[in-house]
């Protein structure tokens, strides 16, 4: 039986599904490899004005302190901050040493980043009837091989298990039955929904849809007119309905990352302040994801919703934070700015290397 009917076969199973997310990952690494800093408020990234947050200990999130949070505003929350300089080829070693051990137990695994992945263990290669037990196992054997600890959610499928794998963090695990699936959705917070960015939530919000018991009461017809085609998404997932395989190998196009500006850029100032947050949020994912291209893409969206893009293409891949920003800022000055900026994006394409070929797509959907 070859892969594709191995996937077949186990949509038509009442699946077990475990999504394992390693606890802090970058910050957790750090704290091994240094045990000063075991117990203490740490960070990954820079501490300069432009500086992002990539990780941040539990000690440090006590504080408000998150990933992808700008350094200073990091700083402001917790002046004791301890910031650590990216290391990478650690981290994608680590990483290896637990993706192997997935492996272990079925050919059915789907990374989402370096430090989390869907397992589909239907069918596995223990024999092993009982998802919870193959999740207790793994946990184990990543904190003996690895010194690190991982948080495991178990369900019917990738959506519940997502969210399952939050509720007990860090160095747990969580189980949602198959009788718990809908009651459980319906208590669960609109902002918690695996896929809802902040946007969306607030819209949902004002449209008086706080849970997923809110979301369940509207029909179909009317997700699609208020969300567009990700209403049908949204029609399912709040009854507990997602039939998405868990996929192995699937090719990534691009990787990128945008924002939406709370108050319409108007200066060059400000421009260039968000194209810094951009190439650093960039770097921290194509590295993160040992993702790497040789073509840059700025997106820009103006206040009439008018758009514009700017690429170039070079003969290698951009590896270096250095030559991303350079480009970055070559592309800035190829756009007409002559109205308020409601959007900036950046993105890596024409992506090259060994592991491109089976370089999982990112599931978070981004709605916003």
């Amino acid at each position: 039986m070859n892969q594709e009917e191995n996937i077949q076969q186990e949509e038509n199973k009442v699946r077990k599904i475990i999504h394992i997310d390693m606890d802090a990952f970058f910050a957790s690494v750090e704290q091994r490899d240094f045990p000063e800093l075991k117990g203490k408020a740490i960070v990954v990234g820079s501490p300069s004005l432009r500086g992002v947050i990539a990780a941040a200990s539990y000690e440090a999130r006590k504080f408000g302190v998150r990933s992808a949070m700008p350094s200073q505003t990091a700083l402001k929350k917790c002046p004791q901050l301890i910031f650590q300089n990216h290391r990478f080829d650690v981290y994608k070693a680590v990483s290896k040493q637990v993706m192997d051990i997935l492996h272990d137990y079925t050919d059915l695994v789907e990374p989402l980043s370096i430090d989390e992945a869907f397992l589909d263990v239907t069918t596995n290669k223990k024999n092993l009837r009982s998802a919870t037990l193959i999740a207790q196992e793994i946990r184990q054997r990543i904190k003996e091989e690895t010194q690190l600890t991982a948080s495991a959610g178990i369900s019917v499928n990738k959506f519940v298990a997502k969210i399952a794998s939050d509720q007990n963090k860090p160095d747990g695990v969580f189980v949602i039955k198959p009788n718990e699936v809908v009651p459980f959705i319906e208590k669960l917070p609109i902002k918690e929904f695996f896929g809802v960015g902040k946007k969306t939530a607030e819209k949902m919000n004002k449209l008086g849809i706080y849970t997923g018991k809110d979301l369940q009461a509207w029909s179909l017809n009317g997700l699609v007119r208020s969300f567009g085609k990700v209403g049908n998404f949204f029609y399912s997932i709040s009854r507990g309905v997602d039939d998405r395989p868990v996929r192995p190998n699937r090719t990534r196009k691009s990787v990128g990352i945008e924002n939406t500006f709370y108050e319409d850029l108007n200066t060059d100032e400000e421009r260039l302040e968000q194209l810094n947050v951009l190439i650093d949020g960039l770097w921290n994912r194509s590295a993160r994801r040992d993702i790497y291209g040789r073509t840059l893409t700025l997106k820009v969206k103006f206040s009439d919703f008018i758009q514009q893009t700017h690429s170039k293409t070079l003969l290698n891949k951009l590896t270096l934070k250095d030559e991303i920003a350079s480009i970055a800022k070559q592309l800035m000055q190829e756009v007409k700015f002559d109205k308020k900026v409601r959007l900036m994006g950046l993105s890596i394409s024409n992506l090259e290397g060994e592991e491109t070929n089976s370089q999982p797509v990112q599931l978070t959907i981004d709605f916003d």
